[in-house]
């Protein structure tokens, strides 16, 4: 009866049958992660859209508890508290906090996601595991490649499973995709992958400089990175804009296309990244990340090139956030939204685009600012996470693997900033033969914050 009763969930979770087959994997499991007896201690860290959005796509799929949220802003705390005591079975409202530190050290979390600006996420991550926790933390990783090496040193020590929200790994159709193009063998050798971005998302301004608001602590906030004059609230995309808390456009969407194919591909470490770019069209705001960047990650006989523009118009109206792999059999092009197969010569096309649950999880559609076509794939996240953390298995985007492919971004833009390629050696925490580009694979902290490093967990 319980398997039978799993079987409709699965139909229903993923709407027809090749997308239902994504959850295969699962089996009975699913089931049990889903109506686990004992609920899991859960808190947040960062509770705006992402952060929020990944909470409510775990209480959809597992038996938790929030115990807690925290935020710098207040308003956050509270909208997302509330919700929270909406959708959770016990109706309970979780405790509201502005340091995560004071969370972490009374409540006793099982599981902690971490939703913070890029610039939080390396120390609010280790300290999390510290506390015993295993951590969803939003992608990038990272600021700077140290950091990333500090996350994974801190999750192998203190052996808790870290999952990383690079979601695509999860999203129904793409795993179609590499099951029964790629894997099988359809695209033939594939040496060529081209990456994009050319959504108009740099928020480009001129805000003055105003008093902090009552609700938001601004200083905390502002944690680790620089401390810039305060023009009005950092979220939502105001603090992509800038290098000192992010890596841009880079480091923001080409996490995502590249970590895709690496997986697609089975692919490590780069050989070797160069890039350039700059602000060229859109100079007129304090804007200081890129708007236009081009980047080549370098493999054996195999380049991966990432192109982005914030203005202008998309190469490919289809896919103007995508990956595309050259095969001499084929090409597949992909995206959040859909995926194409043409091959070369005789031969079918296939297509197939994204997998929606609204009938399924109506509360989707009241959701603010919800990103629909993005939320099975978090669903399925969540389950591998829970089922690693079950199972004492890696989940599908490991820290390592997270770790890679935001490293790999943040040389490309230290490279942009060098004028030159560069070969990063993993085990030695070095760019060969380049000292001035070692230097800066670690940023500066602002005081009294002290930066983390691997050595701290061998």
């Amino acid at each position: 009866m319980e398997s039978k009763t799993f079987n409709i969930n699965r139909r229903n979770f993923l709407k027809g049958a090749t997308a239902a087959a994504v959850l295969s994997s699962f089996g009975t499991y699913g089931f049990e992660l889903m109506h686990r007896e004992k609920p899991w201690r859960v808190g947040l860290i960062g509770a705006g859209w992402y952060g929020s959005s990944d909470l409510f796509k775990l209480i959809q799929v597992a038996n938790v508890e929030v115990i807690s949220i925290c935020d710098v802003d207040s308003n956050f705390t509270e909208d997302t508290a509330n919700l929270v005591a909406q959708r959770q079975r016990s109706g309970k409202k979780p405790k509201k906090y502005s340091d995560y530190r004071e969370m972490l050290a009374k409540e006793g979390l099982e599981i902690v996601l971490i939703g913070s600006p890029d610039h939080w996420h390396a120390l609010q991550c280790i300290d999390a595991l510290k506390a015993g926790a295993h951590v969803y933390v939003q992608k990038p990783i990272s600021v700077d490649v140290i950091e990333g090496e500090a996350m994974v040193a801190a999750a192998r020590k203190y052996n808790k499973i870290v999952q990383v929200g690079t979601q695509r790994k999860s999203t129904p159709h793409l795993i179609d995709a590499k099951k029964n193009i790629v894997d099988t063998g359809m695209l033939g050798k594939i040496s060529h992958v081209e990456m994009c971005c050319y959504f108009h998302m740099r928020a480009n301004g001129n805000p003055p400089i105003e008093k902090v608001p009552d609700f938001l602590d601004y200083e905390m906030w502002t944690g680790p990175a620089p401390l810039r004059p305060y023009d009005g609230l950092p979220h939502k995309r105001w603090w992509r804009t800038f290098m000192e808390y992010g890596n841009g456009i880079m480091g923001d969407m080409c996490v995502h296309m590249l970590d895709t194919v690496r997986w697609m591909l089975a692919l490590d470490w780069p050989n070797r990244i160069s890039s350039t770019g700059g602000i060229y069209v859109q100079k007129d705001g304090k804007s200081n990340i890129s708007d236009t960047q081009s980047a080549i990650f370098e493999y054996d006989n195999l380049n991966c090139i990432w192109q982005h523009r914030s203005w202008g118009t998309p190469d490919d109206p289809e896919y103007p956030w995508s990956f595309k792999l050259f095969g001499e059999k084929g090409t597949l092009s992909g995206s959040t939204m859909q995926y194409d197969f043409v091959p070369y010569g005789d031969g079918k096309a296939i297509h197939m685009d994204v997998v929606y649950e609204k009938e399924k999880y109506p509360e989707d559609l009241t959701e603010k600012n919800i990103e629909l076509n993005a939320a099975p794939a978090t669903r399925l996240h969540m389950l591998d996470f829970l089922s690693a953390i079950d199972n004492g298995a890696k989940p599908v985007s490991d820290i390592l693997d997270g770790h890679i492919s935001t490293a790999s971004c943040i040389l490309a833009n230290l490279s942009m900033e060098v004028k030159r390629p560069l070969v990063y050696d993993p085990k030695n925490l070095v760019v060969v033969n380049d000292l001035e580009a070692t230097k800066l694979l670690q940023r500066p902290y602002r005081s009294p914050y002290e930066h983390p490093h691997p050595n701290q967990f061998v």
